[in-house]
């Protein structure tokens, strides 16, 4: 049964004697009641080490284990706050996002201490999960119980890291009462229930996971199944063997999954339904004709200051209908943009006036950054506004479609382009397995448009294709295409868009270019200036030198 608790704390107290099937993890289950009873302990034990004058925050350096959830509802119980720690983060950045939570203790396991070595960590306590001594230490708290009274709903909760193309990420707020707020949101928004099973393949350092997929969980009594690490060849066995029917997504984690190859029984799965963003139409389409399962592209901004519901009737390529609050707007001149207005083929005829910035002019519940008052201001300019940082426009009827982050924008002879649009469009080339937009720069006309692909490319079929495309714009095409055998991602699967925009042309891949005025593309071989030091390479980043033996690849 769902529960109205305002708080982690008493979501994860009102467990306590409940014996149903809590948390898998491999060959392991827990009972709701023996989660909450970890949970407890790991708080009492919590409480005794954290410094009595310090920040009570906690880090964690953990793979998706069960200490993961359990230390999340640990820290709740103690009215403390938690930092997931990415562990691709290396060196001085690894220890930079420790210090700069003030995390006093740090979970972690074996298997991530090399990255802690050499690091200077001054008055962190470091407990490594997976040894004798940890659970010794714990032993002592075995008869913990969960208490929720020394919680409360504005208590902060999570401080997680949001991904940005420029600086050091930026830790985000979020309070004890909106992510129970934000997990029954969504519960009643999909109709979960304590009969479903969440499958958690995505990293718990990440605010997809713990706001979207271990909230909802915990609101309702749901079952939630931990995968170590996203696997595309693991996934469909997993949801099988757990009874999975629901899951979140981020990046290119769909993608992964529709390249592993389609068996004829595909479709005996318990999926009902899954929730995320950057899917794409065309993979979505294609994910619910293999697995008989609906995914939900849904929006809303990692801090909390937007969001978008998808609902029956949105128009195909529309994130969902904006709520009060929610306008596009002029980043120069504040003042709304105009309706999108579309053609028959669904090409937007007038992106470069109808393409702004969405903002909320509405209550928002952004809670802010730790320790980033500049970051916080650049959010809340504009009257207390909250600019979200992401281009959509909107349609006469009120529906949002998704255009990319401002900072992914391209200006090409003074018309401006929204990468993910044109991504959309070349997506439905035939080869391609994944496909990034971005901008080269070029001192006469702003922009160039460069394409990267994963999977196999044709020129002659390319070029055609393109021709085909009755919603491509004439300064749409790509100049350029980088061709890949894998997309470089994050660790949250999504497309590494920073570095492919920093390499440019300097890049050890091979690279097709086509004049203006040309239909076909011609291969840049390694001798051509432009490739390293013409007007169209990057002003900085490292040179590349071109992977040993690697020609073209054709179909």
């Amino acid at each position: 049964m769902e529960s109205r608790a305002s708080t982690v704390a008493e979501l994860i107290a009102a467990r306590w004697g409940d014996d149903r099937p809590g948390l898998r993890w491999e060959d392991r289950t827990l009972t709701h009641h023996e989660v909450a009873a970890g949970a407890a302990s790991r708080a009492a034990l919590l409480t005794d080490l954290l410094p009595p004058a310090a920040e009570p925050h906690l880090g964690v350096l953990l793979d998706n284990t069960p200490e993961f959830p359990l230390w999340l509802g640990a820290v709740a119980l103690a009215g403390a706050a938690v930092a997931g720690v990415n562990p691709t983060r290396r060196g001085a950045e690894l220890a930079r996002d420790i210090l700069h939570t003030e995390c006093r203790v740090l979970i972690t396991e074996r298997a991530h201490l090399p990255l802690l070595e050499g690091l200077d960590l001054p008055g962190v306590r470091l407990l490594v999960t997976d040894t004798t001594e940890y659970h010794e230490l714990l032993t002592s708290y075995a008869d913990a119980r969960p208490d929720p009274s020394r919680a409360t709903p504005r208590d902060r909760f999570l401080l997680y890291f949001t991904s940005g193309s420029t600086g050091a990420p930026k830790a985000a707020l979020c309070s004890q009462g909106r992510l129970a707020a934000a997990g029954r949101s969504l519960a009643d928004q999909f109709a979960l229930s304590a009969d479903d099973v969440h499958y958690v393949c995505m990293p718990m350092f990440h605010g997809n996971a713990v706001i979207a997929d271990w909230a909802p969980a915990l609101v309702t009594g749901a079952t939630v199944a931990l995968r170590h690490r996203f696997s595309a060849s693991g996934f469909l066995p997993d949801v099988r063997r757990y009874g999975a029917t629901y899951f979140t997504y981020v990046g290119r984690a769909i993608q992964y999954v529709l390249a592993t190859g389609p068996r004829p029984d595909d479709r005996d799965n318990s999926l009902r339904l899954g929730f995320g963003t950057e899917a794409g139409a065309v993979d979505a389409a294609a994910f619910e004709r293999r697995f008989g399962v609906r995914l939900v592209e849904g929006y809303g901004s990692s801090e909390g200051g937007a969001a978008i519901a998808w609902s029956p009737g949105t128009p195909p390529g529309a994130v969902g209908r904006a709520a009060p609050g929610l306008v596009v707007l002029d980043r120069d001149t504040r003042e709304e943009c105009p309706a999108a207005v579309f053609d028959g083929a669904g090409r937007l005829l007038n992106g470069d006036e109808a393409i702004g910035e969405l903002v909320n002019r509405g209550p928002s519940a952004f809670e802010g950054y730790w320790r980033n008052p500049r970051a916080e201001a650049e959010r809340r300019r504009g009257g207390g506004w909250y600019w979200t940082g992401d281009l959509f426009c909107r349609d006469a009827d009120d529906y949002l479609y998704f255009a990319g982050r401002t900072d992914d924008r391209l200006r090409v002879d003074g018309e401006n382009l929204a990468a993910a649009m044109i991504e959309n469009i070349l997506a439905r080339y035939e080869g391609a397995e994944a496909v990034c937009v971005y901008a080269v720069p070029d001192p006469v006309t702003g922009d160039q448009v460069m394409a990267t692909i994963a999977g196999s490319f044709d020129p002659e079929s390319f070029a055609r294709f393109l021709a085909a495309q009755p919603d491509l714009g004439t300064k749409m095409a790509p100049r350029f295409v980088r061709v890949v055998e894998r997309m470089p991602v994050t660790a949250t699967n999504k497309i590494h868009r920073a570095e492919l925009r920093r390499e440019g042309l300097t890049c050890a891949d091979p690279v097709w270019r086509r004049e203006p005025g040309e239909r076909t593309y011609r291969w840049m071989a390694d001798g051509d200036p432009e490739r390293a030091e013409g007007p169209l390479a990057p002003t900085r980043g490292p040179s590349s030198v071109r992977r040993q033996g690697l020609e073209p690849r054709t179909r």
